[in-house]
């Protein structure tokens, strides 16, 4: 387990310290901001209606379905359960650089990372089946936004590591069961789809 904490503690500082430059300081401190992607929240409920109709209300259910399961599993239930301090909090982290405000939650696992790629694998395995250039932008979109994490200072690389395979299993559990009960609506006519 120490040898396990020690290479998260050296990957963290090369990412948060070894990184640092004024590009990610401005980008990767908004990546992280969940109010900067707000616009592409709503662009997709409207490329659901849009395409999918009436239909578009069960994406939109499982949508917060994955997001409120992820985000419960996550804060709820690990960080409180194995309460493992920030970055930003942890003594045996040697002059972090800290980008942004603390937070006085725990830090693994972390919740930006599980939400992040529960939705991007739900997405992927969902309407990525009918529009398959979004997958691989969903995919990287997660990741960016987890190295966001230990970039500016509040998680560690094995808190985003385990929140990433934690949210690709909740994605994967709801668009299995999306898929069975409701994957009939995303066959739709191909010369309406968007790219």
């Amino acid at each position: 387990m120490d040898l396990i904490l020690n290479a998260d503690y050296q990957i963290f500082h090369w990412i948060n310290s070894g990184w640092s430059n004024p590009f990610f300081d401005v980008v990767l401190k908004w990546m992280r901001n969940e109010w900067i992607w707000f616009p592409l929240y709503s662009y997709i409920i409207a490329f659901f209606i849009y395409n999918y109709g009436k239909n578009a209300y069960w994406l939109v259910l499982f949508c917060f379905l994955t997001f409120g399961t992820s985000d419960s599993v996550s804060s709820q239930l690990i960080k409180k359960t194995v309460k493992r301090e920030r970055p930003c909090r942890n003594l045996a982290i040697e002059q972090p650089v800290v980008r942004i405000r603390c937070g006085s939650g725990y830090s693994f696992t972390s919740s930006h990372a599980t939400n992040h790629f529960a939705i991007a694998v739900f997405l992927s395995l969902t309407i990525g089946r009918v529009f398959r250039r979004i997958r691989i932008p969903l995919i990287l979109w997660a990741l960016i936004i987890g190295i966001s994490q230990i970039y500016v200072g509040v998680h560690f690389p094995l808190d985003v590591v385990c929140g990433s395979i934690l949210g690709i299993l909740i994605g994967l559990l709801w668009a299995r069961v999306f898929t069975k009960y409701y994957g009939k609506i995303l066959h739709r006519d191909e010369s309406h789809e968007l790219t």
